[in-house]
């Protein structure tokens, strides 16, 4: 998978699980306070798998705000803004799948 811009913040952890030329699994750890800031995606989708939680995807256009405890999922479609966080800000880990097409953080104001 090509990266075009990964964006900058700051996570507890992060690990590719696996990775070929159309997808991307990964883990990220998200601590008490830590966030993917609000940005959208051009061309990939973002699935999102609690794996520690509960943890909160919340997107614009159409607004909408999942509620996830560990096993629940939900998917963002491209150029759609989305913001991850651990419920009430708390701490949070969740696998991601991302693909097909050329992955781009798009930040978001």
């Amino acid at each position: 998978m090509q990266n075009r811009n990964r964006g900058s913040y700051e996570i507890a952890a992060s690990e590719i699980v696996s990775e070929g030329a159309d997808i991307r699994v990964s883990v990220l750890t998200l601590a008490a306070g830590q966030c993917v800031p609000w940005h959208y995606h051009n061309e990939i989708s973002d699935s999102f798998v609690c794996l520690e939680g509960p943890m909160v995807v919340e997107t614009r256009a159409p607004r909408h705000e999942y509620l996830l405890e560990p096993g629940q999922r939900c998917a963002v479609p491209p150029k759609t803004a989305h913001y991850v966080h651990g419920k009430e800000m708390g701490p949070c880990k969740f696998l991601i799948v991302q693909g097909v097409g050329i992955y781009d953080f798009v930040p978001v104001g």
